[in-house]
């Protein structure tokens, strides 16, 4: 028997931009059930808006498997695993210049309607400069999620939520992987910058910059393109950086490497509420990836207008047969 979620959407969302979530939500079932992997773009702040509470069971479940996300959204997963208890929320349509002001002056950086504490970013850098330190001293060149991951592993950690609550700990037991392009526009890319400026760590080496970061993903689309079923999809939870660079991935093997081999992504989805006539590449439809030689013809499309906070949920939720 179908779950209440499911129940209700398949009832109530029948037209436009919900008939378009339900649409997406089935093509995305049928393209696991024909053995068919899911790779998700997080952009926004989706990690501050605790979708790790159920994008971890989408990753614990094998409907997730491989993530390519913002700075952001990686080390906020992690902030809220550390410090959720010390958050606050707040009327952020009635605050005053001076409100911002005073949350600045107590250490409580604001996304929207919550505040996160400068204690956690202070605890985090902490360990991660000894992390980056080492991982430079073994020349290792990492993931920006592999040191969150040992981070993960210190023993002493106090867990403010759930550990189900981390999509980033998911993803690390699970053994996906997590991209990050432009790491070095977050709160953490920044702290390794000014560690090195400070001598606290002698050069930028143990991060992965972006043009490794997508070697790495296009080694992942080819590796996960060998078996018997559709091509992986491409499952785009707002736009930015983190669904280009990674859309990216097939129009280099074809068109860079020259391979003729190599197909195209087998499913795409996006939230998004961008405008297409603005010109921003966040709110084309889908069919103008068919130029860039990122989707086919046929290539299941979706394309849902409307805040992902409300619509990515539902959607797992669909999947999840909740």
């Amino acid at each position: 028997m179908a779950g209440p979620v499911r129940t209700f959407l398949e009832q109530h969302f029948l037209h436009f931009n919900s008939r378009e979530l339900v649409a997406s939500a089935k093509a995305y079932e049928a393209h696991l059930d024909a053995g068919g992997e899911m790779f998700v773009s997080l952009a926004g702040a989706m990690s501050t808006a605790r979708i790790g509470r159920i994008l971890s069971r989408m990753i614990r479940e094998g409907k997730v498997h491989g993530i390519s996300c913002t700075g952001a959204n990686l080390e906020e997963d992690i902030f809220n695993l550390l410090a959720a208890r010390d958050y606050e929320h707040v009327d952020w349509r009635g605050l005053s210049a001076e409100d911002e002001k005073a949350l600045l002056d107590r250490g409580m950086n604001r996304v929207t309607d919550v505040c996160i504490p400068e204690t956690v970013m202070r605890l985090v850098e902490n360990r991660l400069i000894e992390k980056w330190k080492r991982g430079s001293e073994q020349g290792r060149r990492e993931l920006p999620a592999t040191y969150l991951f040992e981070v993960l592993d210190d023993t002493d950690l106090d867990y403010h939520v759930p550990a189900t609550d981390s999509w980033v700990l998911a993803a690390k037991e699970m053994g996906i992987p997590i991209f990050t392009p432009g790491w070095e526009d977050s709160t953490l890319g920044n702290v390794l910058t000014g560690a090195v400026m400070a001598g606290k760590i002698p050069n930028h080496d143990a991060v992965m910059p972006g043009t490794m970061q997508m070697q790495q993903l296009c080694e992942w689309y080819d590796a996960h393109t060998r078996g018997a079923g559709p091509a992986p999809g491409f499952f785009q939870v707002g736009g930015g950086i983190a669904g280009d660079f990674a859309i990216c991935a097939v129009p280099l093997l074809i068109q860079d490497l020259e391979r003729n081999d190599v197909p195209l992504w087998g499913y795409f989805s996006q939230i998004s509420d961008a405008v297409t006539s603005y010109g921003g590449y966040s709110g084309a439809p889908p069919n103008e990836k068919i130029t860039w030689g990122k989707l086919d013809i046929d290539t299941p499309k979706f394309m849902i207008q409307s805040d992902a906070t409300i619509v990515a949920p539902l959607i797992f939720g669909y999947l999840l047969d909740d």
